[in-house]
């Protein structure tokens, strides 16, 4: 186990957005969001109340086009500032895994920090990409930001939507399962000496 600080704290700008990202992986999950897409809000903050993660996220962008810019953007800043996070990654547990449910939807989401960026993602019911949850954010953009953060951060990431029908509970769901296998494998295991990994490197 190590003594070192996983925080990080990353500021990205384009034409299209602007984020200033902080976040302490050894946190409790407190989390202040505000990246001008209320349902996404609603995401993160789950994933951070879930994942024991400190997050505080400022985002804008060119929402008055589609939230698609703003939203991909945290994640691969999110992505970043967990790989940075992380550090070296000796004494971690690296691998977790979680079924979640709420109400009728059901998610399992298996986490690996593997160094190695991977997402194997299905099962959302046919025409959930299309739907507009609250009105604003499509459905397609969760499986998006999971491939902006497990690029970023370099996780292997398997999520399975088991069951399920409002929209609402399916991407709640999915962040939820995630922050819950993330927290798994981000843990120190006092039973690991070093990296687990036996090329001594993740």
């Amino acid at each position: 186990m190590t003594t070192q600080q996983r925080t990080a704290r990353i500021q990205r700008a384009t034409s299209e957005s602007s984020i200033e990202l902080e976040l302490n992986l050894d946190g409790t999950g407190t989390s202040s969001i505000e990246t001008s897409v209320p349902f996404y809000n609603h995401l993160l903050t789950a994933f951070a109340k879930h994942s024991l993660t400190d997050l505080t996220v400022r985002a804008t962008g060119d929402v008055d086009i589609d939230v698609h810019h703003t939203v991909e953007d945290v994640g691969i800043v999110l992505g970043q500032a967990i790989r940075q996070a992380l550090g070296d990654k000796a004494g971690i547990s690296r691998y977790g895994d979680a079924l979640v449910p709420l109400d009728e939807a059901l998610v399992q989401a298996v986490v690996d920090i593997s160094g190695r960026p991977y997402l194997v993602h299905g099962g959302e019911p046919a025409g959930f990409e299309f739907h507009l949850i609250g009105g604003h954010f499509t459905g397609s953009m969760v499986r998006h930001v999971f491939e902006a953060i497990t690029f970023n951060a370099g996780l292997t990431v398997h999520m399975n939507v088991l069951g399920g029908r409002d929209p609402h509970h399916i991407a709640e769901a999915e962040f939820k399962a995630f922050a819950r296998a993330f927290r798994q494998a981000k843990a120190f295991d006092p039973l690991v000496q070093g990296i687990p990994s036996t090329k001594g490197a993740l």
